[in-house]
């Protein structure tokens, strides 16, 4: 298996984040290693000049954390993120739509693709498990993997009962095809959760416990 490290999204999602922790996130980040990480909108053009020309995907939030702004709002929060150097997207979808039975989900999703994808960049959808039976999160990795997204993420972390299991990642690998990646999020403290979901199929771990993780 490769490096831990290099499975692991540094996140910083905190509603009190300020400048100074964006630049401790992304020289924490370099220094573990990590394959990327996670800050608000707000502050991507920040971590964008931190990350510099170093090897770390820089990701971002869209329509975070409940989902149900204005397709068009998401789509410009996705442009204005990619303009200040964001080259990976976690969208979070409409669950109300979803819930409700509309199409709009697919529709919405298969737009924001097309937005992210013109750009070369990588889109993933969190379709928070916690708020899902099983069934429909079968039906979730259907509408997400036809629209053309990149990654299913479980969850957006703000979500009571969020925490992610094993058993999650191995009903969406058992969904989805081999085309679209996983992202396991919520609640991923410790080395041996992290290596638990791996070995369950993720292929990203979002964390706000990176360096804890890494020198456990």
């Amino acid at each position: 298996m490769k490096s831990i490290a290099r499975f692991i999204e540094s996140t910083n999602l905190s509603p009190t984040l300020t400048g100074k922790d964006v630049d401790a996130l992304v020289a924490e980040a370099k220094a573990l290693e990590v394959l990327g990480v996670c800050v608000p909108p707000f502050w991507v053009k920040r971590a964008a000049r931190e990350i510099a020309e170093d090897d770390l995907q820089l990701v971002t939030v869209v329509g975070f954390p409940l989902g149900y702004q204005m397709t068009e709002t998401k789509i410009e929060e996705a442009r204005l993120a990619i303009r200040d150097g964001a080259n990976e997207l976690d969208i979070v979808w409409s669950i109300s739509a979803f819930k409700d039975g509309m199409p709009w989900p697919k529709i919405e999703l298969a737009k924001l693709s097309k937005v992210a994808h013109d750009e070369e960049v990588l889109l993933k959808v969190i379709i928070e498990v916690a708020y899902l039976s099983s069934q429909e999160i079968e039906m979730a990795c259907r509408i997400c993997a036809d629209a053309g997204v990149d990654f299913v993420k479980t969850s957006t972390g703000f979500a009571k009962g969020g925490e992610v299991t094993p058993d999650h990642i191995a009903a969406l690998r058992g969904c989805l095809p081999s085309n679209v990646g996983i992202k396991a999020s919520g609640g991923i403290r410790t080395k041996e959760q992290a290596l638990n979901l791996i070995t369950a199929g993720a292929d990203r771990i979002g964390t706000s416990s990176a360096r804890a993780i890494i020198t456990d």
